[in-house]
């Protein structure tokens, strides 16, 4: 296993790219998905679209999936951090933090809340909520008020979903 930048280089310790690994256990691709497996499995490494960083010690941190990871005026954005701040607020039942079109910064971060019962919280009220525990360019620049999330099976949120109507017509897909 190692840590890995956008060109398969492994990263210096404490420092955030995508883990890989390889050995005898590892998958050896796709059923009847051969492009999927070339995206996956290259050079001998398992692809795992995993955000993550190793400290001095070697312990592996993982941070978010590298596909949720936002990109703001240069600065990365992982949802998985906002998830947490926001899901601490006592009004937030569930929510989900996505990149969403921005023409001045690329992406902007965006988050969708389900509520409590009976609860009403501002948009205000949830982005001062954050700023207590992140810095400001995490914080929601938007917020989407939901009764309920798009679910899979397995009952994760579907994200692609929440981001679709966003991209749909842009020319470029960062998110």
């Amino acid at each position: 296993m190692k840590i890995v930048d956008d060109n398969d280089v492994e990263v210096p310790r404490n420092t955030i790219g995508e883990i890989v690994v390889r050995g005898a256990n590892v998958m050896q691709g796709y059923w009847n998905r051969h492009e999927e497996t070339a995206q996956t499995l290259r050079n001998g490494w398992l692809h795992t679209g995993d955000g993550a960083y190793m400290d001095d010690d070697g312990y592996l941190f993982i941070v978010d999936r590298m596909k949720d990871m936002i990109v703001t005026g240069g600065e990365n954005v992982y949802s998985a951090e906002v998830e947490s701040v926001l899901s601490r607020h006592p009004a937030v039942v569930q929510c989900a933090v996505i990149g969403i079109p921005n023409a001045r910064w690329g992406e902007a971060v965006h988050a969708v809340v389900v509520v409590r019962p009976g609860s009403n919280p501002s948009v205000d009220d949830l982005r001062e909520h954050c700023r207590q525990f992140i810095a400001g360019y995490k914080c929601p620049k938007s917020v989407e008020f939901r009764s309920a999330m798009p679910l899979s099976a397995a009952g994760k949120i579907l994200k692609r979903d929440l981001r679709a109507h966003y991209w749909e017509n842009q020319s470029r897909q960062v998110g």
